[in-house]
Formats: structure tokens, C-alpha cells, sequence
């Protein structure tokens, strides 16, 4: 285990690794503990105590990022952000376990299903006892001001919850918007994003 002071509002730094990725080789992989949760955290190049950092913050989405469905954008957003920051040389990438906006792997397809019947992504989510986003940042927050040091983002997201936590925390935000072109599958899942959740899309 990594030796570190760190451990600001119980958010303790766990590992760190070099991992060469397709963002280049000037790469590491840090991993942190909130209590019982594991936060993944990619680093390109050196991001402490720098300003107006390129950021993302992801939540988890295995049909999206790793099966590469049509149903949503989130595998786009993510194969988007890791270009730009590429592009940029440096940047942090938050890779966080929250699949289905917080209510896991299975409801989340069960909300699927509900949405053959006509409910929207708000709507499946309540019809099965859950907030339409159980997601919490708060993490990324305490780990961008007090471990990296750094007091101002350009975050890039559509969510503008994704940026209460941070200017909590006083981090300066700069929303930078991930554009993604609609497909026939997620017209209707992206409209109620921006209609229902606030998404700038």
C-alpha cells in the first residue's frame, strides 16, 4: 500500500501505477478509498497543482463503454474525453463505480425494459423505487482540491450536478460540453437528459 498523509474526509489513497495507455505513455493509474467504495482515477502527464485542468468525471456504463451500445452516449463521451485529453497532453479522468446513475448493473436493466413499455430513463428509475440519479462526486471534489492540489477545471460534461461538488470545494468550473451526435437508438434518452435532468446538450 502506498504511504500518504493524505486522508481528507475519509478519502485515502490506496495505489498508484504506471499504465501506458492508447492516451500515451505518460500515464498513472491512482486508485483511492472511500470507505468501502474504490475510486479509479487515469492521470495524462503532471496535473498537481495546475490550473484550468482538462477533466472528466465518469460513471461506470458496461453496455456504453464496453459493449459499445447505441442505446446511450456514455461509451462516446468517454472514448471522446480520453482524445481531448490526449490531444492536451494533460488531463484526469475519474472512473467511477456507479453504473445505472447509482442503481446498478441489474435494475439498470430492468429500467431498460421498462422503457420498451414507453417510461422514460426518469421515469423507469422511479417505477422501481430509485432516485432518477443516485450519483455522488463528492470524491472527485477532495481528491482534485486536496490531493492534486488543484483550484480550477474545465470539466468535461453535459451534467451540470457534476460541478456542484467541486465549486463546494472551491475549484473554479468551466463547463466544456461533450457534443455527441444522436442516433435513432438514444434520440429519445438524450432529449429527456436535457429536458428532465438539465443536460446541456
Amino acid at each position: 500500500m502506498v504511504k500518504t498523509e493524505f486522508n481528507q474526509d475519509h478519502v485515502e489513497l490506496v495505489e498508484v501505477i504506471d499504465l501506458p495507455t492508447k492516451m500515451g505513455d505518460n500515464t498513472k493509474f491512482f486508485i483511492f478509498r472511500r470507505f468501502n467504495e474504490l475510486i479509479s482515477v487515469l492521470v495524462k502527464g503532471d496535473v498537481q497543482r495546475k490550473e484550468n485542468v482538462l477533466c472528466r468525471i465518469h460513471s461506470e456504463c458496461m453496455f456504453g463503454d464496453l459493449l459499445g451500445s447505441k442505446k446511450c452516449d456514455c461509451g462516446q463521451q468517454l472514448d471522446k474525453a480520453k482524445s481531448l485529453i490526449s490531444e492536451e497532453g494533460t488531463g484526469i479522468l475519474f472512473y467511477l463505480a456507479q453504473e445505472g446513475r447509482g442503481i446498478g448493473l441489474i435494475n439498470k436493466a430492468k429500467a431498460y425494459n421498462l422503457q420498451k413499455k414507453g417510461y422514460d430513463t426518469v421515469d423507469a428509475n422511479i417505477e422501481l423505487g430509485y432516485s432518477p440519479d443516485l450519483r455522488d462526486y463528492e470524491a472527485c471534489a477532495v481528491i482534485l482540491k486536496d490531493y492534486f492540489k488543484i483550484d480550477s477545471v474545465r470539466l468535461l460534461t453535459n451534467n451540470m450536478k457534476k460541478a456542484h461538488p467541486l465549486k463546494q470545494k472551491d475549484i473554479h468550473v468551466v463547463m466544456t460540453p461533450v457534443k455527441i451526435e444522436p442516433n435513432e437508438h438514444n434520440s429519445k434518452y438524450l432529449e429527456t437528459k436535457k429536458a428532465r435532468m438539465g443536460h446541456r446538450l
